[in-house]
């Protein structure tokens, strides 16, 4: 039995897609906060099972019988810490032979506020006597492609990463990662750096956006700052505009850059292309 936390969410629903092309759903457990979230994957026969990252009790319960799990970092930035600590705990109290954790590339290294709470994560994974994986993803191709409309309304695509380069990959690649070692056999590498075979800077971006839009699209670089001011401009909340505008300032230094080729040999082909994911993206 393969346990995959937080099943509902983008990333969780492609890695059970992904097991279930050569898993048995009756071995695949979607543990999720909504059960009426997951009809689907109930119609497909996958266990659905109830359990929050905050209740270690209902999670060990949703462990029973599972011999592995992926646990899905939390989307609660600030909370993730102790989330994490019930998972950990709750698949100690299971017996659960291998725990797969989605952290942050380079976490132990890296520059960004995000890194902290993957790195304390994998301190608790560490010590907890658990085998375990730790998948260190990169950064989400869509992050950049998922909403172009701005962009394209605009004619600009604002930032303050400077040129630095970023080696993104579909959330797609990510999920098969996840899935090539919840199914391989034998034990994993204790730590898989995953990031797109090729890295391209915000305005190659914005390049590229522009030449399959046929319309003018430029990058504009804007310090910390500003960046995070014209992101809560727009909407967003405290915690994300503080969060994007400090990973690209992160990533003018390096830190979203990666070319060991790690996850394309682990999925066994290419990552997304750049122009495929804004092609994509334009499509909507």
């Amino acid at each position: 039995m393969i346990a995959i936390t937080g099943a509902t969410g983008q990333l969780g629903q492609l890695v059970i897609s992904g097991l279930l092309k050569t898993v048995p759903a009756s071995q695949i457990a979607a543990v999720v906060r909504n059960p009426a979230k997951a009809a689907n994957l109930a119609a497909l026969g996958v266990n659905v099972r109830e359990a929050s990252y905050d209740d270690e009790e209902a999670l060990a319960a949703a462990f029973q019988g599972v011999e592995k799990v992926l646990l899905i970092s939390s989307s609660e930035v600030g909370q993730r810490l102790p989330q994490h600590r019930n998972v950990i705990k709750a698949a100690q109290r299971a017996g659960v032979g291998l725990l797969a954790y989605t952290s942050l590339l380079h976490a132990s290294d890296s520059p960004l506020a995000l890194a902290s709470e993957h790195v304390a994560t994998e301190e608790l994974l560490r010590a907890s006597g658990l085998r375990h994986t730790i998948l260190r993803n990169g950064w989400y191709i869509e992050n950049y492609t998922g909403n172009l409309a701005a962009a394209l309304a605009h004619g600009v695509i604002l930032g303050s990463a400077q040129d630095g380069r970023i080696s993104a990959a579909a959330r797609a690649d990510y999920a098969d990662a996840a899935v090539a070692v919840l199914t391989a056999p034998g034990t994993p590498d204790p730590v898989y750096e995953l990031a797109g075979d090729q890295s391209f800077s915000l305005a190659e971006l914005a390049a590229e956006v522009s030449r399959q839009a046929g319309k003018p699209v430029a990058y504009k670089d804007l310090p910390e700052r500003e960046y995070e001011a014209a992101l809560l401009g727009v909407g967003l909340p405290d915690w994300l505009a503080s969060l994007l505008s400090n990973s690209d300032a992160g990533a003018a230094r390096g830190a979203l850059e990666d070319r060991s080729g790690t996850l394309s040999r682990l999925i066994g082909r290419p990552t997304a292309t750049l122009a495929d994911a804004v092609a994509a993206g334009i499509a909507g």
